[in-house]
């Protein structure tokens, strides 16, 4: 148990400096508001000085004549204004300090996100890493703000009324409020670190039952099809549950520490009023004196009381930014190396060479894959699903490393270019295309953000597209809804294909770009991507084999291996696997055709 304490306290220091640098830019801010901190504090302090006089200077017993005290009247009204100025003043000064360091640091966890390679993205959950930063992003905030002008003022403040009641008092006055403050704190930081565990389960439950709602919500269809809202509705509260239960946990054990807070700071309180009391009855001590201690008192443990809360909401906050930095600290497994160059594609010359790559060490999918896409030929693979055709694509944009082997463009190994420059050259119209909750026009542009309007209303017409937009009563800026559906599966193909023109690249890729298509916009389609193709390097990933007889080669692909290679009617003269798949498919439309 104390490992584990002493780990998660490392955890929380980490944390914490973590925050350094970003504080460290705004460092004339950070000194000025802990300026202006020490001077509300100062006022703060001072208050019950001029009431200590005001209250004797009014007191019969000590002063018969009795003159209004106008002066320490004024004197105290300006302490308590200047506290409150001060206390502004801090908090707009430092307010950039808090919300600019929030923006750099969810962007810096989003811009990481993205540099992840694609094996952390599919074994991502959505919902849960969104929440993950939500929660961090308000834990920063709550952090730096009750950290830096809760627990250091009160400090301080308790600091200077101890020095205060030990300068015009004996030292009992400063060490039971001393001893006060140091049990107070021991009981709350031993009890909340206790209660973490309660707080850490409901992020984690947290976090998975939004994940599942996002990934339900998201498959609204297939929930409907199946009829399957209540079995939905019991998977989301499996962990709704486990939630409840440690909600519940912590709450009540909220409770008894504030329960146990309470009795602390009664039992302070009553024994320095105890003990002031008995100072007035034998004239030790003025009514003014009673008034200034009760009065510190109240100063101090209204502070000390909220200081247990702000120590609560701290350690949260440190276990909500815990899981927004663990984001941080996945590794970024395909990295720019430092000597790596832009690359300029002069030809466009593409060469896989003796490649291997398993996504899991126990299933090989390429082994030892050669082949080369010359400038400006188009090289098509074809075979069945699972062959690693589509993992040459993710390979060549470089989401993985190969194993073994190397990837040339132009001959340079891929490891050697930058990822920008080199996914920069590529062009791709993939066979899922999932386009953003936006409009039309922008998910066009979305490959080339600062192109013209004609140029994008020009790639949509060479997508065939401009006719289907044409219909729409708010054309370009029609919304596609979340993941493009409120659109045809054909119509986010064309979408996509329009991308590519628009993109212009060197090199193209089309992963089964026509599978979501009826025939007739097929062929229409094949022609505009011809067209487009036409002088680029191209890799065309099939399944319909009668949309790339025009390839200047095809590569047959089984079991991770090249079996085949040459053009449509080479092998079709071989009749070997290339041979039986066309007939197979000739007959599967045939029989279609036969049926329509």
């Amino acid at each position: 148990m104390k490992t584990q304490t002493r780990n998660q306290t490392r955890i929380d220091l980490k944390t914490i400096r973590s925050l350094f640098p970003y504080l460290k830019e705004f460092r004339s801010r950070v000194l000025l508001a802990l300026g202006f901190l020490l001077l509300a504090k100062v006022a703060s302090v001072g208050v019950p000085l001029f009431l200590k006089e005001i209250v004797d200077a009014l007191d019969a017993s000590q002063n018969p004549a009795i003159i209004l005290p106008v002066s320490l009247i004024l004197g105290y009204g300006l302490v308590r204004i200047l506290a409150v100025i001060f206390g502004e003043l801090r908090d707009a000064i430092f307010a950039k300090v808090t919300q600019n360091t929030i923006r750099r640091i969810a962007l810096k966890v989003f811009r990481h996100l993205h540099s992840l390679s694609l094996r952390f993205h599919l074994d991502r959950q959505t919902g849960g890493v969104s929440r993950d930063i939500e929660r961090g992003s308000r834990g920063i905030s709550f952090l730096l703000s009750f950290m830096v002008f809760n627990i250091l003022p009160t400090l301080v403040e308790i600091s200077l009324i101890a020095g205060i009641l030990l300068a015009f008092y004996n030292i009992w006055y400063a060490l039971i409020p001393f001893a006060t403050t140091l049990i107070y704190i021991a009981f709350t930081l031993i009890i909340t670190e206790w209660r973490m565990k309660f707080r850490r389960k409901m992020n984690e439950m947290d976090s998975k039952a939004n994940t599942r709602a996002i990934d339900s919500l998201l498959n609204y269809e297939t929930v409907k099809y199946f009829g399957n809202e209540d079995f939905e509705a019991r998977r989301y509260d499996e962990n709704l549950q486990v939630w409840e239960q440690a909600a519940i946990k912590n709450q009540t054990s909220l409770s008894g520490l504030n329960i146990g807070q309470g009795i602390i700071i009664a039992i302070g309180i009553t024994a320095m009023m105890m003990l002031a009391a008995q100072g007035v009855s034998s004239g030790n001590l003025t009514l003014g004196d009673l008034v200034m201690i009760n009065t510190y008192l109240l100063q101090m443990f209204i502070p000390l009381n909220f200081l247990g809360f702000v120590y609560r909401e701290i350690k949260h906050s440190l276990a909500d930014m815990e899981r927004m930095f663990k984001l941080l600290d996945e590794n970024r497994e395909i990295r720019d190396r430092p000597e790596a160059q832009s690359l300029t594609v002069s030809r466009g010359h593409v060469r896989f060479s003796q490649v291997s790559f398993s996504y899991k060490s126990q299933r090989t999918i390429l082994d030892e894959v050669s082949f080369e896409i010359p400038p400006g030929q188009k090289i098509a693979v074809v075979g069945a699903s699972g062959g690693g055709k589509s993992t040459l694509v993710r390979l060549l944009f470089r989401f993985y490393d190969v194993d073994k082997g190397h990837i040339e463009i132009d001959g340079i190994d891929i490891r050697d270019i930058t990822q920008q420059s080199l996914r920069a050259a590529i062009g791709i119209v993939p066979q899922d295309t999932v386009l953003f909750n936006d409009t039309i026009y922008y998910n066009i542009s979305y490959a080339k953000p600062e192109a013209s309007k004609e140029a994008v209303m020009n790639a949509a017409r060479l997508a065939h597209l401009d006719a289907f937009i044409a219909t729409l009563p708010d054309g370009y800026d029609t919304h596609v809804g979340e993941r493009g559906l409120k659109v045809s599966g054909g119509e986010k193909q064309r979408i996509a294909i329009a991308r590519a023109i628009l993109k212009n690249p060197r090199i193209l890729v089309f992963d089964e770009a026509t599978s979501a298509l009826d025939s007739e916009s097929e062929q229409a389609i094949l022609a505009a991507l011809r067209e487009v193709a036409e002088n680029h390097t191209t890799l065309v990933i099939a399944h319909r084999l009668s949309t790339i007889i025009d390839a200047d080669r095809i590569l047959v692909m089984e079991g991770g291996h090249i079996v085949e290679s040459g053009t449509h009617r080479e092998l079709l003269d071989a009749n070997n696997v290339y041979g039986k798949m066309w007939s197979l498919q000739q007959q599967e439309e045939h029989q279609l055709a036969h049926k329509d």
